[in-house]
C-alpha cells in the first residue's frame, strides 16, 4: 500500500476540525447527556457525535486503512496491523464535562507500530496541531472553526537545561508515584495541561518532560506522540526506555516518558 502522508494529514485535519464544530455545539448548549461506559469512565453526546463523524469520513476517504475508535468496542480486537488509524474522538471527557477547555480530538496513522501522521485539535482553546514525518505545525483556530490566515508556525522541541527542567503533568491524573519521580530531576517550574495537549506544550518547546505513571490506551497518545515525535521528541517506555509501539494486545499502553531529546533520564525503576 502507498501511503500518501500529505493527503492523509489534510483529510484528518479537516475531519478534526468539523468534529470540533459538533463537540463545541454540544459544549456550548444549555445542557448535555452523560452517560458510564463498562471501566466507569464518563462518555457524553458530543463524543459519540464526533466519532461518527470522523468514522465516517475516514471510511469515505481511506477505505483501505482500518480505523480503532475509543467509542467503538467492536473495533479494539483489530491489533497486529501493520498500518491503521487510531482515533480518541474527544480526550480529555473529563475536562469537557466540568467545561474546562483542555478537551482535544485525536487522530493519528500508525505505520509499522509507529505513529506517523497526526491531528491534536483543542477547539475550545484554538489550536490545532498537525503533522507528517517530519513536520510538525501549530494553526491557530477562531471561535467560527476556521483556522486563521497566516497562523501557521512550525513546531520543534526545545533544548533541556538539565539543571532546571520544565514538566508537564495532568491535571487529572497525577499522583504520589508521579511527584516521587518528578522528584528525582531539577525541575525549574510545572505547567499542567489536559488530554493529549501535554505531548504538543512538549512539541511546541514549552516544557521538557512528560512523565505518565498511569493507566493510558493507545488512542489517548497517539496523536500526541505523532505530533511530538515531528517536532523532534521522543515517548519512551518507562521501564526500560524503549519507544512506546502501538497495535499492541489490548491496546493499553505502559507507563511511559514523553520528552525533548537531551532530558538527562533518570535510570528505570520498577513500576508501582
Amino acid at each position: 500500500m502507498t501511503i500518501d502522508h500529505s493527503r492523509i494529514e489534510a483529510q484528518i485535519r479537516a475531519l478534526s476540525l468539523a468534529a470540533g464544530k459538533a463537540i463545541m455545539a454540544v459544549y456550548d448548549g444549555p445542557d448535555f447527556q452523560t452517560a458510564l461506559k463498562a471501566d466507569q469512565s464518563p462518555v457524553t453526546t458530543a463524543d459519540l457525535a464526533a466519532d461518527r463523524l470522523i468514522s465516517q469520513g475516514l471510511a469515505e476517504a481511506f477505505p483501505d486503512i482500518p480505523a480503532v475508535t475509543e467509542e467503538n468496542s467492536e473495533s479494539h480486537g483489530q491489533t497486529g496491523m501493520k498500518c491503521f488509524f487510531l482515533v480518541d474522538p474527544l480526550d480529555g471527557t473529563k475536562e469537557f464535562v466540568q467545561r474546562r477547555g483542555d478537551f482535544t480530538v485525536n487522530i493519528a496513522l500508525i505505520e509499522e507500530g509507529s505513529p506517523t501522521v497526526g491531528v491534536v485539535y483543542a477547539p475550545a482553546k484554538g489550536r490545532l496541531f498537525r503533522c507528517h514525518p517530519g513536520a510538525a505545525i501549530e494553526e491557530r483556530v477562531g471561535e467560527d472553526g476556521t483556522p486563521a490566515a497566516g497562523s501557521a508556525r512550525a513546531l520543534r522541541v526545545g533544548t533541556p537545561d538539565n539543571s532546571a527542567l520544565i514538566v508537564v503533568a495532568s491535571k487529572s491524573h497525577r499522583d504520589q508515584a508521579t511527584d516521587d519521580y518528578i522528584a528525582r530531576y531539577r525541575v525549574a517550574d510545572f505547567k499542567s495541561a489536559g488530554s493529549s495537549l501535554k505531548f504538543c506544550l512538549l512539541a511546541a518547546g514549552e516544557a521538557d518532560l512528560y512523565p505518565r505513571l498511569g493507566r493510558t490506551m493507545e488512542w489517548d497518545t497517539a496523536a500526541g506522540h505523532a505530533v511530538l515525535a515531528a517536532a523532534g521528541g521522543q515517548v519512551l517506555r518507562f521501564d526500560d526506555h524503549r519507544p512506546l509501539a502501538y497495535g499492541k494486545p489490548g491496546l493499553e499502553n505502559p507507563f511511559f516518558l514523553a520528552l525533548a531529546p537531551g532530558v538527562e533520564l533518570c535510570p528505570p525503576v520498577e513500576t508501582p
